[in-house]
């Protein structure tokens, strides 16, 4: 387990809904205005929207990684999208909404 996991340092806004050798499904929670503290996703993860609010993704020194505003992206409710393993980040919800992702995390491909 990595040492930031997310269960660990941001159990807060992520709540297991299951876990076992293969997957880890995350229900994560992010409120307006809310940030989480720095965490990491070691594996890649399936993620389907619930709620999608604007937010900003920073590296562990505040420099930013990810602008969802920037990127001209806001996925509608029942959007499913891929994602690579998250180093060492924290993130912000910088929109007017709650964020609000199921994670399915791939212990294992293949």
């Amino acid at each position: 387990m990595h040492p930031l996991d997310a269960m660990t340092t941001a159990p807060d806004h992520h709540r297991v809904l299951l876990e076992n050798e293969h997957v880890r499904v995350l229900d994560t929670r992010l409120g307006p205005g809310q940030q989480t503290p720095v965490h990491a996703h070691q594996w890649p993860a399936v993620l389907y929207v619930i709620n999608w609010s604007a937010f900003v993704r920073y590296d562990p020194e505040g420099r930013v990684l990810v602008d969802s505003g920037a990127m001209g992206m806001a996925p509608a409710p029942g959007t499913s999208l891929w994602a690579s393993p998250l180093p060492p980040h924290f993130v912000r919800n910088v929109g007017q909404a709650e964020l609000r992702i199921i994670a399915v995390e791939l212990k294992r491909l293949g």
